[in-house]
C-alpha cells in the first residue's frame, strides 16, 4: 500500500537539501506532494516512489552542477513539476533528468528549462515520457544538449511532448520505442535515430528544424501519419534515409522543405528495401533527393505536386530495376488517359540533362521561375545538347491527387 508524504511549500536552507531527506526517508512507493515553490535539486531517487506538484509552479532547480534529478530506480514517477538550472558539462551529460538502468519510469506533465539536456534515458525500459515541455539553455547549437536522449533503451513510449529550441532527439541502439504526437519545433535533428530497430512514428508534427528525421544503419521502421513541415536553411531536409532495411514511409505531409526526402543508396548495398507509399510530398524545391544509385524503392500511390524538382540524383548510379515506381500523381505528367480509368496511357519519365545549371549550383535555382528558365528547360527537354539519364520512371501515373487518410494536424 503506498504511503502519501505532504511535503509544505516551506523552504529552508537551514538544511543541506529538505526534498532529498524526505526522499532518503521515505518508504518505497510513497508519494511526495509538493506544494507550489522552489525546492532544491541535485535529487538522486534510488528506490520506487512518486514526486508530484500540487500546483503549476512547483520547481525543482539545481544548483548548476551535474542533473538536476537523477533516477537509478524502477517504477519512479515525476509529475507536474518544473525542472530547472543543470550543469554544464556536455561529457557528464548533465541534464534536468537523468534515468540509468529502470523500467516503468514515469515523466509526465513536467517543464524543464535552463537545463544542459533535457531527458538522458541510459538503459531504460518500458517507460512513459508524456505531456512535457522540453527546452535547454539557449547555447549556440553546438553547445546545446539534446532534448531528449535514448541510448540501450527499448520498450518506451514517447507522446504528446513538445520539444523545441534544443539540439537533436536522439535514438542509438534503441529499440521497438514508440512516438506519437509530439511536437517537435525549431531543433537541429529533431529526431536522429542510429542502429535502432523496430520504432514506430505515429503522428508527430515537425516545424523549422534543420532536419526533421534522420534514419541511419536501421531496420524495421514505421513512420506514418506525420507532417513534416518547413525545414530551415538552403539545406534544410524533412527527411534523411540511410542504410536502412524495410523502412516504412507512408500517409505523411512532407512540406516546404529544401529537400523533402533525402535517400543514400549505396552502389553495393543489397536488400535495403524502402517502400514510400501514401504520401503527400508538395512545395519542396526538391520533392525526392537520391544519393547514388536509385534502387530498392517501393514507391507508389504518393502525391507529388507543387516541387521545383520531383526527382534529383546527385552521384553515380542510375535507375534499377529493383526499384518498384506506380500509381504516383505528378503535376508535371503530361500524358493522356483514352481509356478513363485514371492512369495514363504512357509512363511518366524523369530525366536528368547534364546542361541543366540548377541541378549543379543551387544558387541558380534562385532565378527557376523567371521566363528565361522556363524557356531553357522547354528548350533541353526538346533538344537537349547532351543525351539526358533516366532517374525515374513511373509506369502507371494516376491522374487524380488523393486525399491523405487523416486530417493533419492544425499548425501549432
Amino acid at each position: 500500500m503506498k504511503i502519501l508524504l505532504l511535503f509544505l511549500t516551506f523552504f529552508s536552507y537551514a538544511f543541506a537539501n529538505p526534498l532529498q531527506d524526505a526522499i532518503d526517508k521515505a518508504q518505497p512507493g510513497a508519494v511526495i506532494k509538493l506544494q507550489n515553490g522552489i525546492y532544491q535539486g541535485n535529487l538522486l531517487i534510488t528506490k520506487p516512489l512518486s514526486i508530484v506538484g500540487q500546483g503549476e509552479q512547483v520547481e525543482i532547480r539545481g544548483d548548476a552542477h551535474g542533473s538536476v534529478v537523477t533516477i537509478q530506480s524502477s517504477q519512479v514517477v515525476l509529475k507536474n513539476l518544473i525542472i530547472t538550472n543543470s550543469g554544464s558539462n556536455m561529457q557528464q551529460i548533465d541534464a534536468g533528468v537523468t534515468i540509468h538502468k529502470a523500467v516503468f519510469v514515469e515523466i509526465s506533465n513536467c517543464r524543464l528549462r535552463d537545463v544542459l539536456y533535457g531527458i538522458d534515458m541510459d538503459m531504460v525500459e518500458n517507460s512513459l515520457i508524456k505531456n512535457n515541455d522540453i527546452t535547454v539553455t539557449k547555447n549556440t547549437i553546438p553547445l546545446r544538449g539534446n532534448g531528449l536522449k535514448l541510448y540501450f533503451s527499448h520498450y518506451n513510449t514517447i507522446e504528446h511532448n513538445k520539444i523545441h529550441e534544443t539540439r537533436d532527439v536522439t535514438l542509438n541502439y534503441s529499440h521497438h520505442n514508440f512516438f506519437e504526437n509530439n511536437i517537435f519545433v525549431n531543433n537541429r535533428f529533431a529526431t536522429h535515430l542510429e542502429l535502432s530497430n523496430s520504432n514506430h512514428f505515429k503522428a508527430n508534427v515537425y516545424r523549422y528544424n534543420s532536419v526533421s528525421m534522420m534514419f541511419m544503419g536501421a531496420k524495421d521502421t514505421l513512420v506514418e501519419d506525420n507532417e513534416i513541415f518547413s525545414a530551415t536553411g538552403a539545406a534544410g531536409i524533412g527527411v534523411m534515409i540511410g542504410h536502412v532495411s524495410n523502412f516504412i514511409f507512408k500517409d505523411n505531409s512532407v512540406r516546404y522543405n529544401a529537400k523533402g526526402l533525402y535517400i543514400q543508396g549505396a552502389e553495393k548495398s543489397r536488400g535495403m528495401k524502402r517502400t514510400i507509399e501514401a504520401n503527400e510530398i508538395a512545395y519542396n524545391a526538391e520533392a525526392l533527393h537520391f544519393h547514388a544509385s536509385i534502387k530498392d524503392n517501393t514507391i507508389r500511390h504518393n502525391s507529388i505536386h507543387g516541387n521545383i524538382d520531383d526527382v534529383i540524383k546527385d552521384v553515380g548510379g542510375g535507375f534499377d530495376a529493383s526499384n518498384v515506381v506506380e500509381f504516383n500523381y505528378w503535376d508535371r505528367y503530361d500524358g493522356f488517359d483514352r481509356n478513363n480509368d485514371g492512369v495514363g496511357d504512357t509512363p511518366y519519365k524523369v530525366y536528368q540533362h547534364a546542361d541543366m545549371l540548377w541541378q549543379e549550383n543551387h544558387k541558380v535555382k534562385f532565378f527557376y521561375a523567371a521566363p528565361v528558365m522556363a524557356l531553357l528547360d522547354f528548350l533541353l527537354k526538346l533538344a537537349p545538347f547532351v543525351e539526358p539519364t533516366l532517374v525515374m520512371e513511373d509506369k502507371k501515373p494516376t491522374f487524380q491527387s488523393f486525399s491523405l487518410s487523416r486530417q493533419l494536424h492544425q499548425s501549432q
